[in-house]
């Protein structure tokens, strides 16, 4: 059996990259780590969506879609919403840390 596993670069890693090769084309790009926040939110929701209608293909016997692929997408999508969870308590808890700070 051949199975083929590209690697992906982390969401957020992508996104930045992206950023820093995209021009501005007249209309406001957003900057910083908004705009790497929202790109990797973006990543992770394609990779969720591209796993669920891989998986709807594979409920409907598609010959074309693959069990094998299906799985690997799966996991994929789950791995990058685990670190976007991952990421969201660490921004929580760093937020609760200064509102606790005493000035």
């Amino acid at each position: 059996m051949d199975l083929r596993i590209s690697s992906t670069p982390l969401p957020l890693t992508s996104a930045l990259a992206a950023r820093r090769t995209a021009t501005p084309q007249g209309g406001t790009q957003e900057a910083g780590f908004s705009g790497a926040l929202k790109g990797a939110l973006n990543a992770v929701s394609k990779a969720q969506n591209q796993a669920d209608e891989l998986q709807k293909q594979v409920q409907l016997d598609n010959p074309k879609v693959s069990l094998e692929e299906t799985m690997v997408a799966i996991q994929k999508a789950q791995v990058s919403f685990q670190a976007t969870l991952q990421v969201r308590n660490r921004l929580v808890q760093a937020y609760t840390d200064i509102m606790n700070m005493q000035v």
